[in-house]
């Protein structure tokens, strides 16, 4: 299913039937009277591309520190895209998430995970915006999911990222003259 793109929308955002399945024969919009020149993007594919956790100091660093001291946490975000020879975009966001102690590393995760989009009706012109806060967007919650289970398998109690404003890192990435975007392999 296409999803219509909507300034500020997210993909949380559905409504009753944007949630039926059905396992009847796949046809095209437009045999079904549906508008295909609307703009929107597909997910056809999410994968895990890359995981790793570290936990350096285990079993110590499972402990409460005796001094009360809260770990101090550094969070990364990457975005990247690429276009395919087959028309298709691969969408990467790497998340990142170095717990510290004092200077003692607690730990130590970092995730790539991917997603393979099909997207429709959008001007060259806002592609790239699509691609780099649309797609990640939708990638988000499954990637957090992640984190969280990583973190607890670890030891330590889930970490729960925050929501992250894609809108906000691609403007400040795309100031400094970075957009992450690759263009067509």
């Amino acid at each position: 299913m296409s999803r219509p793109l909507t300034p500020g929308a997210r993909p949380n955002d559905v409504q009753e039937h944007d949630l039926l399945m059905s396992d009847t024969s796949s046809t095209s919009g437009a045999e079904n009277g549906g508008d295909i020149s609307q703009p929107g993007f597909r997910i056809l594919a999410q994968f895990t591309r890359d995981l790793s956790f570290e936990n350096p100091h285990a079993p110590e660093s499972l402990r409460a520190d005796g001094q009360g001291l809260q770990p101090q946490i550094d969070i990364g975000v990457e975005m990247s895209a690429r276009g395919r020879p087959d028309g298709l975009f691969e969408v990467d966001l790497k998340l990142s998430a170095r717990a510290l102690r004092g200077e003692q590393v607690a730990f130590h995760v970092e995730l790539l995970y991917g997603g393979l989009f099909q997207v429709t009706g959008v001007p060259d012109t806002e592609l790239e915006a699509v691609l780099m806060i649309e797609c990640p967007r939708y990638l988000f919650p499954f990637a957090r999911r992640l984190i969280s289970d990583v973190t607890a398998e670890g030891g330590f109690p889930p970490f729960q990222l925050d929501p992250i404003d894609f809108a906000g890192v691609y403007a400040a990435r795309k100031a400094q003259g970075d957009s992450g975007f690759i263009g067509n392999a």
